[in-house]
Order: structure tokens, then C-alpha cells, then sequence
């Protein structure tokens, strides 16, 4: 048996989450690989686009990454939305909207919404200025992976997202982590 490695991260804002860049357009993007020096077999598990930030799971163990993107895995998700969020907007969101998927209409799976009102574990980064409006945040529970799901899922509901931040992968915490920093983990998949 090979000897599989496992770690989380804490994707910063800004960085893709991939290692080589192989496409031209790209070619001034932040990668994962100029945070990290990790053996060449590492792959990301799911991705988070450029402009979230959070916890991401990087291995070498292809079962384990085909696991966790095909499975009923719980992905949590804190959300900083334009506007103050209303108890029958958290109800919209958990009974599931329609986005669009490639180009066509999609209806969300159930999922678990709440209003967030400690937000003291959140790592402060300037998002725009007070005087643009209120904003509020929420935590949404997912356990699919639509490309940018959240971010259609709040706009759908009519409170753009601001900030998204992913806190938890099943029983994989983001914790105490701040941006760039890496620790091995143990799996127990």
C-alpha cells in the first residue's frame, strides 16, 4: 500500500486552487504552488475559486479525493451577503433555489442555513467601505458542489455575496488556521 499523504490548508484569497498553470490566460493568476512545496502527486480536493478563501483539502490519495467530491460530505460555508438576511430568506436558501448549471436551470438540494451571529473566528479582511450598505453573514451547509453554488444561491435570493469562506469538509475543521498556513491530518474516510 502507498503511503498517502493528507493536509488542509487555508486558501487565501486571491490564489487558485491548483498547482501548475497551463493555460496563457492564467498566466499572471496566483497559484497554490507558490504558497506551498509539496511533492508533485498533490492534488486538490474540490476547488474554491479564486475569490474564496478557506479550508481545502490537498492529498495523494485519488480514493480519498473522488470520496469526498462524490459522497454526501457536509461542506460548510460562512457567508458575508450585501444587505441584512431575513429569517424567510434563510428559509428560501434551505429549501433550495433555482440557479443556473451550465447554462441551465437547476433546483439546489435541500440544504442547512442559518444567520451568523458570532463572528469573532472570522479573520478580518477588508471587503468595501461601511457606507456601501450593511451586510450580514450566514453560514450554508451544502452537500453538493455546484460550479459557485453559494455565491448563485445568495444572488438568487437577492443578497450578493461579498465573502465566502469555507470552514468545514465533514468532520475536517478550518479551526485556528490563518491564510497559507498547512497541517497534516489524519483521515479517518
Amino acid at each position: 500500500m502507498k503511503n498517502e499523504v493528507y493536509y488542509k490548508i487555508y486558501k487565501p484569497y486571491g490564489y487558485l486552487s491548483q498547482f501548475v498553470n497551463h493555460q496563457n490566460k492564467r498566466k499572471s493568476k496566483k497559484l497554490l504552488g507558490d504558497l506551498f512545496n509539496l511533492p508533485m502527486n498533490i492534488m486538490a480536493v474540490g476547488r474554491l475559486d479564486e475569490k474564496s478563501e478557506g479550508l481545502l483539502l490537498l492529498t495523494s490519495d485519488g480514493k480519498f479525493s473522488h470520496y469526498i467530491t462524490s459522497s454526501k460530505i457536509e461542506k460548510e460555508y460562512h457567508v458575508m451577503v450585501d444587505g441584512i438576511i431575513t429569517t424567510d430568506v434563510i428559509r428560501s436558501l434551505s429549501n433550495g433555489v433555482e440557479i443556473s448549471v451550465n447554462g441551465k436551470p437547476y433546483k439546489t438540494k435541500p440544504c442547512k442555513a442559518k444567520i451568523l451571529k458570532d463572528t469573532h473566528h472570522i479573520i478580518e479582511r477588508f471587503v468595501r467601505e461601511e457606507r456601501h450598505g450593511p451586510t450580514s453573514w450566514l453560514s450554508i451547509t451544502l452537500t453538493e458542489g455546484k460550479f459557485r453554488q453559494v455565491r448563485k444561491m445568495t444572488a438568487k435570493v437577492g443578497f450578493p455575496t461579498l465573502r465566502l469562506i469555507r470552514v468545514r469538509i465533514g468532520h475536517i475543521h478550518l479551526d485556528h488556521m490563518q491564510p497559507s498556513d498547512i497541517e497534516t491530518i489524519n483521515t479517518n474516510y
